[in-house]
C-alpha cells in the first residue's frame, strides 16, 4: 500500500511534552466497532470493559540509553558523537543509532562521561553502529552512570530530558530492563486505577518486549512492501500463553495495552489462533489486510503520520475509520504521541 495513505496534518501544539497528572486523567477516545465515538477518560476504563476481559501489559523497563561523548582517534582532533542504544547484541555490545556518524570509522574509541568508553566495531546496512563497551562492569551500570533517558525525538527536539522524565517515562508495570522507548499506552495507569480494574473483574497479564529506538524511525519508502522493520526482543511465558488461550476459548476478550503488547502477541500466535510461548526477536509489520489472531482490542496513544503504528491501527479498525478517529481527536483537542492521550479500539466482531 502507498505510505501516503496514512498521512495527516497535525498541529504542533497537539504534541504533548509532559503527561497529565494524575496519569489516569488523560482523555480516552473510545472507538467501539461502528458505534459513534465516545469521549471518555482513562479512569473510566473499568466501566467500559467487561468482567472477564484481560488487559495485556508490557513489563519492559526503559534504560538510560542516550549517550553523549567524543570520538578519540590517534592523530586526529576529537569529534562530538551522540549515541542512542536500541538493541542488545550480547553482554557488552549494543546496536546504536549514532549522531555525527560520518565522523566515525571502525575501531574508533568513543569516550563518554564518568569514565565510560566504547569501541565503534562495525556499521550496519541500516546505518546503525555496533558499540562494544570497555571494562568489566555490566553495561547497565555504565549506562546509569553516563546515560540519559532517551525521550522520543519529537519531545527531545523541543526540550531536554530532566529528572521528572526518569519517573514520567516509566510505566507502573516496568520491571525487566532493556527498552529504549516506553510502552506508552501503559503510562496512563495508576495504582488506584488498577485496584478498580481488579474490583471490576478485569484480568491482567504481562509479557516483555524491549522496545527499540527503531519504533520512531520514519517510513522512508513510498510503499509499505519496501519498508524493513527493526527487530526487537520479546518473551511470553508458557503460563501466560495458556491463560490467554483459555480466556479466549471462554469467549473473554484479550485487549493489548499498547502496540508493543499487540505485536508480540500476534508474533506468538499460530495459524490456529493459539498463542504459543515465545522468546526471541520479532520484526512483525502489520498493515491493512492482516488477519489478527490473538487480540480482540487495543488501548493505544495517538501515533505519528505515515508511521508503522498508524498502519497497525488501520489494520485493526480500517484505514478510513482511523482517519475519522484522528480527525475527531484533532478537532477535539486530544494530545498526541508518547505523553499524550489514549484511545480504546474495539473492532467489530
Amino acid at each position: 500500500m502507498r505510505v501516503d495513505l496514512f498521512d495527516f496534518e497535525l498541529p504542533q501544539d497537539r504534541i504533548a511534552l509532559r503527561p497529565v497528572s494524575p496519569r489516569d486523567a488523560a482523555k480516552m477516545l473510545v472507538v467501539d466497532g461502528n458505534a459513534p465515538f465516545a469521549d471518555q477518560q482513562v479512569r473510566d476504563l473499568p466501566d467500559l470493559l467487561r468482567a472477564g476481559d484481560i488487559l495485556v501489559f508490557n513489563d519492559t523497563r526503559v534504560i538510560p540509553a542516550r549517550l553523549e561523548g567524543e570520538r578519540v582517534r590517534e592523530g586526529a582532533s576529537g569529534a562530538a558523537i551522540g549515541a542512542t542504544l536500541h538493541k542488545r547484541i550480547d553482554a557488552r555490545r549494543w546496536q546504536a543509532f549514532v549522531r555525527n556518524a560520518k565522523r566515525l570509522r571502525e575501531g574508533d574509541r568513543i569516550e563518554f562521561p564518568e569514565g565510560v568508553a566504547a569501541i565503534a566495531e562495525a556499521r550496519g546496512e541500516d546505518g546503525s553502529w555496533t558499540l562494544a563497551f570497555l571494562g568489566e562492569e555490566p553495561v547497565e551500570v555504565l549506562l546509569h552512570r553516563a546515560g540519559a533517558m532517551p525521550l522520543p525525538p519529537y519531545i527531545a527536539q523541543r526540550r531536554a530530558a530532566d529528572e521528572r522524565d526518569a519517573e514520567d517515562y516509566q510505566t507502573l508495570f516496568a520491571d525487566k530492563a532493556g527498552a529504549v522507548a516506553a510502552p506508552t499506552a501503559a503510562l496512563h495507569f495508576t495504582p488506584e486505577l488498577v485496584e478498580r480494574l481488579d474490583a471490576a473483574g478485569i484480568g491482567r497479564e504481562t509479557l516483555t518486549l524491549h522496545v527499540g529506538a527503531g519504533t520512531f524511525l520514519p517510513v522512508k519508502a513510498d510503499d509499505t512492501t519496501e519498508h524493513k522493520m527493526h527487530a526487537e526482543w520479546g518473551e511470553i511465558s508458557a503460563e501466560a500463553a495458556a491463560r490467554l488461550n483459555a480466556a479466549r476459548a471462554e469467549g473473554r476478550r484479550v485487549i493489548a495495552v499498547g502496540t508493543t503488547s499487540l505485536r508480540l502477541l500476534e508474533s506468538a500466535a499460530d495459524e490456529t489462533d493459539t498463542i504459543q510461548p515465545f522468546s526471541g526477536d520479532t520484526d512483525i509489520f502489520i498493515t491493512p489486510g492482516y488477519r489478527f489472531r490473538a487480540v480482540d482490542g487495543l488501548m493505544t496513544n495517538f501515533h505519528l503520520p505515515k508511521s508503522t503504528l498508524m498502519m497497525l491501527v488501520s489494520a485493526l479498525m480500517g484505514r478510513e475509520r482511523m482517519m475519522e478517529v484522528y480527525a475527531h481527536a484533532i478537532a477535539n483537542d486530544y494530545r498526541f504521541y508518547s505523553y499524550g492521550d489514549s484511545s480504546l479500539l474495539l473492532p467489530p466482531r
